[in-house]
């Protein structure tokens, strides 16, 4: 029986470790031991030398309006956005997944926002957005009022179009690749049997597709924890109420030097990705068990 079960040599073990070696190295002194230091320094009063406190910074943090703001408008931001960005990626990865003429051109065009400087993009929405700019002269034209739109109710509404637009071809190229894993027999078989769209759609091409959908949806909700650097372009520091999100939050106290916070801060974020994503890959893999 032990002769049926295959053992690696040792020496692809030691391989292996040394080519990983590297990068374990890289990731624990530039990441891993910064956090570890970062969440001991969020139970304690002071950088150097400080007492250990317990949950005392996490308790003020909780109690302080300016967080609650900056988290509550951090989870409408990505409740609105992710959605969206998923269903508008789909929509276009089926359009794109049939013979279209210049298929291949607008499969690269959706990709362009990938490689643009985030500067650059926010020049030009600045320049469409700003007071003077070319919606307002649009609307003046028109006979209508100019809106300052960053300082709105529909600033969020921009970002969240900042965000789509920037990563809808990633998402719309990774569903493609799910789409076109899907055999083609199944959606020929189905056909025969009477089977209509909608119901091709929802019993082949979501049943199918659905680990694609979640690994989507995972790499989106932590793309729209990273609008920051957009947002703080298009802003500045203390942008409006709606824009005001948990990395505005954490760069102010970065500035303000209250250390404390800012790792209490970044250490709720982190733990509320760790156990969003947590549920995510377990539903998944119910889903992927009950399928199977």
């Amino acid at each position: 029986m032990n002769s049926l079960h295959f053992r690696p040599p040792r020496g692809d073990g030691v391989a292996a470790a040394l080519f990983l070696l590297p990068s374990l190295i890289g990731f624990s002194v530039f990441y891993l031991i910064p956090f570890l230091l970062g969440l001991y320094e969020s139970f304690t009063d002071g950088s150097l030398g400080g007492e250990f406190v317990g949950i005392g910074n996490y308790a003020d943090l909780l109690h302080s309006a300016s967080f609650r703001k900056a988290a509550g408008n951090t989870v409408i931001f990505t409740a609105i956005s992710v959605p969206l960005l998923i269903a508008m990626s789909l929509a276009l990865a089926i359009v794109l997944n049939r013979p279209l003429f210049l298929r291949s051109w607008l499969r690269t065009s959706f990709i362009l926002p990938l490689v643009v400087p985030v500067a650059s993009v926010v020049t030009v929405w600045q320049i469409f957005f700003d007071w003077n700019g070319t919606l307002n002269a649009w609307l003046h034209g028109m006979g209508h009022n100019r809106i300052d739109w960053m300082q709105s109710n529909w600033s969020m509404s921009i970002v969240v179009v900042m965000y789509i637009w920037k990563n809808v071809g990633y998402d719309m190229i990774l569903l493609l690749a799910g789409l076109q894993s899907i055999p083609k027999d199944y959606y020929e078989t189905a056909s025969l049997e009477g089977a209509g769209r909608w119901h091709r759609f929802r019993h082949i091409t979501l049943v199918y597709l659905t680990p694609t959908l979640f690994f989507v949806l995972l790499i989106s909700i932590i793309h729209s924890f990273k609008v920051f650097r957009e947002t703080y372009l298009l802003a500045g520091d203390y942008p409006y109420d709606r824009l005001y999100m948990l990395q505005h939050y954490m760069n102010n106290m970065f500035f303000e030097l209250d250390v404390q916070k800012l790792t209490a801060a970044a250490t709720l974020m982190v733990a509320c990705i760790v156990v969003l994503t947590s549920g995510l890959l377990r539903a998944e893999r119910r889903f992927r068990e009950n399928t199977e």
